[in-house]
Formats: structure tokens, C-alpha cells, sequence
């Protein structure tokens, strides 16, 4: 009777205990510059998570690579709910589908928390070229084939003209950035001419005349824009990217832990202060189950493959 005792008491403390976590400060990585749209949402989901959890939870930008810098990172880390990954599109969708061999496996490697959210993107160009809606930008881009400079600030605008370019049938000049905000000045300076961003980085140069904004990627307006129609409505009903925010930690992530990242992350996105902050951003918050983020992880990973193949675009 001794040893039985003495064996389980032995296998209790060698289990693993989640009943104080988090003790110490949570960090999650964002893929993208201080300052862009991710950062932005990272850090209003932060703030209100901290506060809830009573631990800091730090946002730090790992910028590069398309966003695959801050997955690599993260896939590597131990699996012990310290370290998380806000990720987009970018390095889950965009980068296995763009490159032969990719740094990290996007389901495999990771284990889904939550749905955060949609971004709105604005197709903006520099308010010096002469187009005022999306069919005249089309109309100057076949005129002049080649001579316009499109900015990218991550691979969602990659994808997103890759597919624009092959339904429109134009020919423009790539250049890409390492974040929106360091393409946007550009654009703003006359640089490059056209750029797919978010509000977070364009809205104020098109209140203050700089840039002009011909579409939005949404199914509906915006609020922020609402004389600017959706790409649908500007005569591309074909168009089919979408942007997107989730959370994940690495493989292998205890289930204890994914299920108190995921109650605090989902009430945090419930909570007034955090959607009035995210409206001032047009983003649209969509918390889930972590099964269903990884059923939609899968899902996207096939449709950029697809996009990207009908649009010619070969991985490298």
C-alpha cells in the first residue's frame, strides 16, 4: 500500500501542472513592422488580455521574409503557452504556397487558439496619377504597360495583384517592401503608384489628399470609406482574396493551455473597449474554436495554391 501511494504521489508531481499558468509574461510575435495593421491588433488584444490575466502579455514584431521569419521562429519554441504566434495569411496561406520549400508546415508545425479576424484593404494609388476609379486604373495600366510601380508589404498584396493583374490582363513592376508602412511612404512620395494596404497605414494620406482609394477587398463597404465601392461592384466579381488575423502556438501545445488562451482571447475580443478600438482599425473580429481555425487554416492553404497556379505564379 506504501509504494502504490508513494508511486502516485511520485507521478503527480512528474505531471505537468497548468493550474498557475501563466506565471510569468506571455509574448506574441507578430509577423509584420511596429506600426502595421497586425501590430495594431496584436497590441489592442494585448492589452486587454493582461489586464484579464494579470501578466504582461508583450507584442514584438518580427518583420521579414513575408511573415515566415516570425513563423519559424515561433514553430521552433518550446510548447509551453509562453510563446504564440499572431499570424495572417501571409506566412500561413501565402508563404507555403510561394516557395518549394517553406521553413515550417502550417499545420503541422503550429497548433490553432483562435480566429482573431478580417482585414479591410484598400487598393490606394498616389493621388498624382491620373485615375479616379478602379476601371480607369485598369484602362492606364493597359495603356501603359509596364510603366506603372506596384508596392507590396507582405504576401497578401502579392497574392492579391497576382490575382488582379491576371483577371485585368496587365502588366505592372513589383516592388516589394518588407511592411506596409515602409511601401506606403513610398507610394505617398510618388515612388511606386499603386498599393493594396490596410486603413491602419493609408487612411490618414487619403484624408489629407495624398492617396486616393479605388476599392475594397470587403464584400461590403467600409465605414470608413463608404463612397468607395468593393472590387465586386468596380466590375471584378472573380476576385476572391481575403485577409486575415489567427493565433497559434507551437506544435504540441498542452490542451489545458489552448483552452485558457483561448477563453481569454475570445472574451477579450468580446469585450466593448477592444471591438470599439478594432472598428477605429475596419477590422472585423471573428473569434472561434481552435478546431474550426484549423479546418479554415487548411482551407486557405488550398485556395492560395489555386489562386496562384490559375494566375501562373510558380513557387520558388
Amino acid at each position: 500500500m506504501k509504494k502504490l501511494v508513494a508511486f502516485l504521489l511520485l507521478a503527480t508531481l512528474a505531471a505537468p501542472s497548468f493550474s498557475q499558468y501563466p506565471s510569468k509574461a506571455i509574448r506574441v510575435v507578430v509577423p509584420f513592422p511596429a506600426g502595421s495593421a497586425t501590430d495594431t491588433v496584436g497590441r489592442i488584444l494585448a492589452q486587454s488580455v493582461s489586464a484579464a490575466i494579470g501578466q504582461p502579455v508583450i507584442v514584438d514584431p518580427k518583420a521579414g521574409a513575408d511573415g515566415a521569419i516570425a513563423g519559424a521562429e515561433v514553430a521552433k519554441a518550446a510548447p509551453d503557452g509562453y510563446t504564440l504566434l499572431l499570424a495572417t495569411n501571409s506566412p500561413m496561406s501565402a508563404v507555403p504556397a510561394l516557395k518549394k520549400s517553406p521553413p515550417y508546415d502550417p499545420v503541422a508545425d503550429f497548433t490553432p487558439i483562435t480566429d482573431v479576424g478580417r482585414y479591410t484593404l484598400f487598393l490606394y494609388v498616389n493621388a498624382d496619377l491620373p485615375v479616379k476609379s478602379f476601371q480607369e486604373l485598369i484602362a492606364y495600366a493597359k495603356a501603359n504597360p509596364g510603366k506603372l510601380n506596384y508596392a507590396t508589404g507582405n504576401t497578401t498584396g502579392i497574392v492579391s495583384f497576382a490575382q488582379m493583374n491576371s483577371l485585368a490582363g496587365i502588366e505592372m513592376v513589383h516592388v516589394p517592401y518588407k511592411g506596409e508602412p515602409q511601401g506606403i511612404t513610398d507610394l505617398v512620395g510618388g515612388r511606386v503608384q499603386v498599393m493594396w494596404a490596410t486603413p491602419t497605414t493609408g487612411l490618414a494620406h487619403v484624408k489629407d489628399g495624398k492617396l486616393r482609394a479605388l476599392v475594397t477587398q470587403l464584400t461590403k463597404r467600409s465605414a470608413l470609406l463608404p463612397e468607395v465601392p468593393t472590387i465586386h461592384e468596380a466590375g471584378m466579381p472573380q476576385f476572391t482574396i481575403t485577409s486575415w488575423a489567427a493565433l497559434f502556438g507551437p506544435a504540441k501545445l498542452p490542451r489545458e493551455i489552448v483552452d485558457r488562451l483561448n477563453r481569454e482571447f475570445v472574451a477579450a475580443m468580446g469585450r466593448a473597449e477592444v471591438q470599439a478600438q478594432m472598428d477605429k482599425q475596419a477590422f472585423l473580429l471573428s473569434p472561434s474554436t481552435p478546431k474550426l481555425l484549423g479546418a479554415f487554416v487548411r482551407d486557405q492553404l488550398e485556395a492560395y495554391r489555386t489562386i496562384l497556379r490559375a494566375a501562373g505564379v510558380q513557387p520558388e
